[in-house]
């Protein structure tokens, strides 16, 4: 069984056991999470799509660990302008292992 959730602005297809990382979640480590933003589920060739949500339908999660990204560099330049800036940013994150899908 999978499901397709929406956190941080953005789509997951999780199924049960697996570890994602999302945009981070204000929870401590070993905090239970249940997402009820979910989009469609399925189980083999049955799926059912939510408009928008699926109704009754939710995803129970543990926050395993919060943490941040890699840095990633950023830099501009103009040519033969003497311009150049550098900078860098780090994103934050939760990872999450997805314990059941209720729907």
């Amino acid at each position: 069984m999978y499901a397709v959730i929406k956190t941080g602005g953005k789509q997951y297809k999780v199924a049960a056991g697996e570890k994602i990382k999302v945009e981070q979640i204000p929870a401590d480590v070993g905090q239970a999470v249940v997402i009820d933003q979910v989009l469609a589920v399925g189980s083999g060739a049955d799926l059912r799509v939510g408009t928008p949500w699926v109704a009754g339908a939710t995803v129970s999660a543990t926050v395993v660990a919060q943490g941040k990204h890699d840095k990633v560099r950023i830099f501009k330049m103009r040519r033969r302008k003497h311009y150049q800036k550098h900078g860098g940013h780090r994103q934050t994150y939760t990872e999450l292992q997805i314990g059941s899908i209720n729907g």
